[in-house]
């Protein structure tokens, strides 16, 4: 199945977003049944804030020459596990970087299992975090799991995870797997909340829409997704489509 979702590539590469701003992007996973699991493109981000202290999202594998540039920004301060699903290559950042501090979000330990030994601190609150100044935080709730939404403030920023996937039809060769992103609504350009994952958030609707409220009130310029192609400009109105699901 390696061959049925392309990259976007360069991969275990910087690029420059926004000022202070870098996107990483990774190699396919596979998630979902034994009996089925779909390819996913990976996308890290980096924050760098003042005296060159990285906000590490959702990491992505930690090549050499990755290492390398890395080390041209700054260093590592912080490492994010944003969601329960997003963990993978924590491990090997916090060997290599073990002053940096482990956040992550609510049941990150339990699904990981043997693959993330590192405890971390809690991801589970709104503020109270050391890059406060700079990176609004906002943990959206759901019964099945707690993303943890950032925005940066100084370049309007907005980091997502899995609240939003995107996949390009293009970049899809299967002809099922571009049916599946059709179906479960993460096709580009109407890329959303799969289907499945909106019932963990639609238990509590009200909430749900605060959470996209406060979000859309940010105004973000753009919007870093971890799977799919993100959006570089127009922010606040791919919120207003990508959430129209909650009515």
């Amino acid at each position: 199945m390696q061959d049925v979702c392309e990259t976007y590539p360069p991969l275990n590469t910087l690029k420059p977003v926004a000022d202070d701003i870098w996107i990483i992007d990774g190699p396919i996973i596979r998630f979902g049944p034994r009996w089925f699991k779909m390819p996913f493109p990976t996308r890290a981000t980096i924050i760098r804030l003042p005296g060159g202290r990285l906000f590490i999202h959702s990491p992505t594998p930690l090549a050499a020459e990755l290492k390398a540039a890395v080390i041209e920004l700054g260093a590592p301060n912080w490492i994010i596990g944003p969601n329960r699903l997003h963990y993978w290559w924590i491990p090997e950042w916090h060997a290599a970087y073990p002053g940096a501090r482990i956040f992550l979000a609510r049941e990150i330990t339990q699904q990981a299992g043997d693959r993330l030994t590192v405890e971390g601190e809690p991801l589970d609150r709104s503020s109270g975090y050391p890059w406060d100044q700079w990176i609004a935080t906002l943990p959206v709730a759901g019964s099945y799991m707690t993303e943890v939404v950032f925005f940066h403030l100084p370049s309007r920023t907005l980091l997502l995870t899995d609240l939003i996937e995107n996949f390009e039809a293009k970049r899809v060769r299967s002809p099922l797997m571009r049916l599946l992103t059709w179906i479960g609504g993460v096709r580009d350009p109407d890329g959303s909340t799969p289907r499945d994952m909106r019932l963990t958030f639609s238990r509590d609707r009200a909430a749900m829409k605060a959470a996209v409220a406060r979000m859309i009130e940010w105004d973000p310029e753009r919007i870093i997704l971890a799977h799919g192609r993100w959006y570089d400009c127009n922010g606040r109105a791919e919120l207003e489509r990508a959430f129209r699901w909650l009515g």
